[in-house]
């Protein structure tokens, strides 16, 4: 729950080990922190209160990315070297991608279906999902 001071900070309470990675969304009303608790959490940033939590599967998420249209979020599970595409909506894993090595970064591209995952070895993939958009 968020917790406003006089200089008009607040602090979200819920994550239960170290945060590894913050974004907000593109309309800017949620906040999405990965952490070593194996969550995912969607804050609504008016309110400070979480929206929903997408728990992992015993791993930290080490990072996070999000489409401009905030339909889809990116997750990437450190001990599986793996990239997730979750529906927010839905709450779903819809795709996923795993490298040869520890997948170490993420970004969306623009156009929405592009995924960009940094590998431990110095390979960039360029991931294209079909099918949506």
């Amino acid at each position: 729950m968020g917790f406003r001071n006089r200089i008009g900070a607040y602090t979200l309470t819920g994550h239960t080990d170290s945060v590894q990675s913050v974004i907000i969304t593109p309309n800017g009303k949620q906040v999405i922190s990965s952490s070593t608790d194996n969550t995912l959490k969607v804050w609504n940033l008016n309110t400070g209160k979480e929206i929903f939590n997408i728990t992992g599967d015993r791993n930290k998420v080490n990072a996070i990315a999000v489409t401009k249209d905030s339909r889809y979020l990116i997750s990437y599970i450190s001990n599986h070297n793996t990239i997730q595409v979750w529906d927010v909506e839905n709450r779903n894993v819809i795709a996923s991608f795993s490298g040869e090595s520890s997948l170490t970064s993420c970004a969306v591209a623009v156009d929405k279906v592009t995924i960009i995952a940094g590998e431990k070895s110095g390979r960039l993939h360029f991931l294209r999902l079909e099918g949506i958009g």
